[in-house]
This record gives C-alpha cells, structure tokens and sequence, in this order.
C-alpha cells in the first residue's frame, strides 16, 4: 500500500478540494496498471521545489517542449526544467563532464518526468530518482542535491560508464525491472542538458589573425573572446543559448572565423569575413559540430558527429561518412599529417589519448589531458617547417589551454573563466 507520510498531511489539507476531484482517476490508473510516471498522471501530494522557477527555465521549456522526441514531448514545462537544472549544478560541482548529468537527467526523466515526486507510488519510493528508503531518509531523498549525489557516487563505480551506452548506466544504477526504457529518452536529456549547460566558457581554436600560427580563444554566452597572436584580444557577438561554437575558413580567403551549430534547429549559423551569414541545414538534436577542410578546396565546411560516425559536408552539399570513435568519445579535426585535406579524430577522455585519422586511413595515438579536458586542435607553432596541425586541450577547472607543439614539448595559455 502507498502511504503518505504524516509530515504531508498538512499540506494535502490545503488541496483537498483539488485532490478529491482527482482520486477516482488516480485509484483507476493504480488499477488499470497505467504508468503514473506518464506527464498527465494524477498523484495526490504536490511535487516538491528543486528550487527557483525562473525566466530563463520558461524560455527553455518554451523552446525545446515541442521538439523533444520522448516521453516529455510537450510537457517539458519550467518547473521540469528547474529540476534538470538542479541536477545538472550538482554534476558540475563535482567537476564531472556533461555525460554524467546526460546520465542523470536521462533516469530522472523515466523514473519521474523530471518531477520531485513525494508520494509513494512504488513501495517507498521518492523523489527526482524515486531512491527507496534503503538509499538515505525521506528529507534526503526529497533533497535534489542529496539525491543527485546519491545517484551519482554509484554511477562513477559502474565500469567503464564514461564509453558505455547510457541506458546500460542507468539501469545498472537503478536495476530497474523496464531496463529498456532508459535509451528511448538519451536523445532528450543530451537536449535539455546542452540547454542549461551553460555560463561556462567553451574553447576555440583558429587563426585569427592570418600571421602562421594558430591560436586559441573562448565563446561565453554569445560573445567570441579570440587570442591574437600578440595576445590581444578580438570580440565577436555571435549566437547564444544553447548553441555551440564552431570555427573554419568559411569562404576559403583570410583568417578563419566564426560560427555557431544550433541543435534546436539542425542549422549552422556562419560568420563570413565581411559579418554576413550563412546557414547550412546539417545535423541536429544531440550531433556534436566539427568543422575542416573535408574535401581540398580553398574553404572550410562543416559535420557532425553521431553515435561514432562523422558526416562530413563538402563544398558541392555531397556528405563524406567516416566511421571513427565509440560512446563517450569527443570529436575533432585537424590536417593531422600537413598535406591534403583535414582529417577527423576524437578524444578519449577515459585513457586521456588522441585517436587521430591520417589520409591513408591509419591510426596515430598521442597521449594528452583526460578527465574533464575539452579537446582542440591547431597549427600552433605556425609551421615550423611542418604545416601539420596538433592537438590541445583545455582544462575547465583551470581555464588553461595545453597546447602540444610538433616535438612533443607543451605551450601554457590562459585564456577564459575557469568553471
């Protein structure tokens, strides 16, 4: 039997008149075994809070409810995004990377909606996880920080959780008796989580100012801070929200520029030398953006990522496919070995190596970062009789790039806000 707790009953009192109206319908869906976990289900003790509702949550149900693609298709309202929100700031303040809260908000989507869920409707189960009281006591549970630690110290000890599909991580957390019902809603949570993984700096890498080197920069909230090589620094307003930055020689004359991938959308957003766009329809939903010189041609072009395959847009809208990576990987491109057009690659956060690409078709394998490193690639030491790109990472918690010259040796820049 489902209990109440007696702390409750207080605040059920308040919404007698509400409830009553309701408790045929909630009794009937017990019985005709209708999942109440479904957005229009009926409970009777109200969700708790997981904090301040805010504007910027309205804004982002107002823009993502309609093109979720799971269970919370049109019925991703503010308050669900408050709790995904809550979840996705205690990842962060564990420095985890931005697949453990893809992990997370993907549970708290199957197991709850996203809702901070008091009442028991499966044994004594509660909560944004519905964690039973084996887990840690009602207070605890109902605490959206607490229970998202609570989930999160288990799932850092499932092996290999960084690289594994993710609905496996879930169950293997939850030991759910519906174990399929975790993969169905990745897509989604990758979705609401690029949307409020923000306030943070996101690196970039290009040249800028046409001398021979490559240099860094980072994008913050819409704004392009960008190094010279004489470390000034170039602005550029470009996109916003949960858009994520790009950078390549789009019209194939004078430095690189800027641009911006919109997964809402499936639309690139380019930047060309004169301050005019262009939008290119490629991707979509969770793909992760790279940009190169795919096909030779005097301008750089853009592709995605997705589940292990790049598609590779070139100049005339044909694509190249390239299958190269696993789960948990992060994508980047460079001219890896100076001659031809650039090639792809990815980045192991879990073993901290590169797997880079070359034209023949072969693996070379370099040792650089880990963890929660983002990945980058340039020409940093401006040819040194070699005009092969290199790789780099920088380092959040220090805002610090790590930039691997042609011999081997490391160059230290500070660039960004660390988060």
């Amino acid at each position: 039997m489902n209990r109440i707790p007696r702390r409750h009953i207080a605040a059920l009192a308040t919404t007698t008149a509400l409830a009553a109206g309701l408790l045929t319908s909630t009794s009937a869906a017990h019985a005709s075994g209708v999942d109440l976990s479904n957005p229009a289900a009926v409970t009777l003790a109200p969700d708790y809070s997981c904090g301040t509702v805010t504007d910027s949550d309205r804004t982002v149900a107002g823009q993502l409810s309609s093109q979720l693609t799971g269970t919370l298709h049109g019925y991703l309202t503010a308050y669900r995004v408050s709790c995904a929100r809550a979840i996705i700031q205690t990842v962060r303040a564990r420095d985890l990377p931005q697949r453990a809260a893809v992990i997370a908000v993907t549970t708290a989507i199957v197991e709850t909606t996203l809702r901070n869920n008091p009442n028991m409707e499966d044994h004594d189960s509660v909560g944004l996880f519905q964690q039973r009281a084996s887990w840690g006591s009602f207070d605890q549970r109902m605490d959206p920080t607490w229970a998202t630690n609570a989930f999160l110290n288990p799932m850092l000890r499932v092996s290999n959780w960084e690289s594994r599909p993710i609905g496996e991580v879930c169950q293997a957390v939850q030991r759910s008796a519906y174990p399929s019902r975790y993969e169905t809603q990745v897509a989604d949570a990758q979705r609401i989580v690029s949307a409020l993984w923000k306030g943070g700096d996101v690196p970039v890498a290009g040249n800028w100012d046409g001398g021979k080197a490559g240099n860094v920069g980072i994008w913050r909230n819409g704004m392009f801070h960008l190094r010279n090589d004489d470390g000034s620094t170039t602005y550029v307003d470009w996109g916003g929200g949960s858009d994520v930055p790009v950078s390549a020689n789009w019209d194939g004359a004078g430095p690189d520029n800027v641009g911006i991938f919109r997964p809402s959308t499936g639309q690139f957003h380019l930047r060309m030398d004169d301050g005019s766009l262009v939008l290119l329809d490629w991707g979509g939903g969770s793909d992760i953006p790279v940009a190169g010189n795919w096909d030779g041609g005097a301008a750089g072009n853009v592709g995605i990522w997705r589940n292990g395959t790049f598609h590779l847009r070139n100049d005339d809208g044909s694509p190249t496919y390239v299958d190269w990576g696993q789960a948990g990987d992060r994508p980047v491109s460079g001219n890896w070995d100076g001659a031809g057009p650039d090639n792809v690659g990815i980045f192991r956060p879990s073993t901290g190596q590169f797997h880079l690409r070359m034209d023949d078709g072969s693996l070379v394998v370099l040792d650089w970062g880990g963890g929660n490193d983002v990945p980058v690639s340039g020409n940093w030491d401006g040819g040194n009789d070699n005009p092969a790109a290199n790789i780099g990472i920088w380092r959040p918690s220090q805002a610090r790039f790590h930039l691997r010259n042609d011999d081997g040796t490391p160059t230290y820049i500070d660039w960004g806000q660390p988060r």
